[in-house]
């Protein structure tokens, strides 16, 4: 056999299939695990949808390759309808609107669209890790902007050094954030359309969490700014938005260039989506609301997060997104201390520096349980980590 390219030899195994396996020993040895690892929504997709799609599969229509340059026509129209009344900002479905098969794909893709070896790509560190395997595997140089507690998680834009940002052709952010929760400001989005527009950097914005909000919070979004649409792209994903994350679709919106230059390398690699599922995503984003789904979460956070303050461990509450960040107590690394809680709990987190070198003394716990009804399952978590004596009095905060 031919020997794999070199460009995979840039890249670590994929964080979740190694947990995968982990987690596939733990079992083998008759061990009840608590998966608070990969956050894939446990909650049906709502019958509306599944209603929608049959109603699409009986359309002859779509069984034919979409042939359009950016999408499946009224898939578009309706993510410019959604995003109208979600974030108040009128798009044009025609040029500021492009689909994608799912958030991942187009967030990958859009490395390959722009940068060359030689160019700089920006990343935050820690960060879902997507966004730097691609622009390592594309060539390009990545610069990686700490994220910090004491900064909210948000990138310190001044630490970014003038002859990285003139190389820099991409720079990518994730609010609400993953791994860490974070949520941002219109005041952090001003600033970065500034630093992107000072040095001629296309703004990446991961939005798969846009409307996973609790509390009565409600996300900012980066086309809001003034001038965002210039230097800004953002994705959104069906997937964490209406429990859709097998039905691979999403979408990519903003500055009319880098949408059409998304679409044109697409064109030579897919063949877009099923338009049946297209369909059923314009009828999800036109007339369904997950907030069942999102209540459950808010109720799931609350048991976790109050539950594991309750024995000391003193994790924060977010805003936005489906995961707790959490410091580790003193004397592990994320690793040791994912790994004692596996074997002496035998409940699953995500070492920190799955998502980069700045997530060492951080575990990242999902709110996504399969099987867990009203919360019973996070207060059986909080039981089971309190038993193991690994949290002592006083955790970090």
């Amino acid at each position: 056999m031919p020997s794999p390219s070199k460009r995979l030899e840039k890249i670590p195994p994929y964080l979740f299939a190694e947990m995968a396996r982990i987690k596939r020993e733990v079992l083998a040895r008759g061990h009840d695990v608590i998966d608070l690892g990969i956050g894939d929504p446990d909650q049906p997709t709502p019958a509306g949808v599944i209603g929608s799609l049959k109603q699409a599969v009986d359309n002859p229509e779509t069984h034919r390759y979409d042939e359009t340059a950016r999408g499946w026509r009224p898939f578009l129209e309706a993510a410019a309808r959604f995003y109208g009344r979600e974030f108040g900002v009128t798009l044009d479905p025609e040029t500021e609107i492009g689909q994608v098969i799912g958030s991942k794909e187009g967030l990958a893709h859009l490395v390959w669209a722009y940068a060359d070896p030689g160019d700089v790509v920006i990343v935050p560190d820690p960060a879902y890790p997507v966004y730097k395997v691609n622009a390592l595997m594309a060539g390009a140089d990545v610069h990686e902007v700490v994220l910090r507690a004491e900064d909210g998680f948000l990138p310190r834009l001044a630490d970014i050094p003038t002859d990285v940002a003139k190389k820099a052709k991409l720079f990518y952010v994730c609010y609400p954030n993953n791994p860490t929760g974070a949520v941002a400001t219109p005041e952090f989005y001003g600033d970065l359309v500034a630093f992107c527009r000072d040095h001629d950097i296309l703004a990446v914005n991961d939005m798969a969490y846009g409307t996973v909000c609790y509390d009565g919070f409600k996300n900012p979004t980066i086309l809001q700014t003034e001038r965002g649409q210039d230097v800004a792209i953002e994705f959104h994903s069906l997937s964490k938005m209406y429990n859709m994350t097998g039905w691979r679709l999403g979408f990519s919106c903003g500055n009319p260039d880098a949408v059409a230059t998304l679409q044109r390398l697409k064109s030579n690699i897919d063949s877009k989506a099923f338009p049946a599922v297209a369909e059923a995503g314009a009828h999800a984003l036109d007339h369904v609301s997950n907030q069942p789904t999102i209540d459950l979460y808010q109720q799931r956070r609350d048991r976790l997060v109050d539950g594991l303050r309750g024995i000391g461990w003193h994790v924060g509450k977010p805003k936005a997104a489906f995961y707790v960040w959490a410091r580790v107590p003193e004397g592990f690394t994320s690793a040791e201390f994912a790994g004692a809680l596996l074997e002496r709990a035998h409940v699953l987190v995500i070492p920190g520096t799955g998502y980069g070198s700045s997530g060492e003394g951080f575990v990242r716990m999902s709110l996504t349980l399969p099987g867990d009804k009203n919360g019973e399952r996070f207060d059986e978590a909080v039981r089971r980590i309190a038993s193991s004596g690994l949290i002592p009095a006083t955790a970090p905060v």
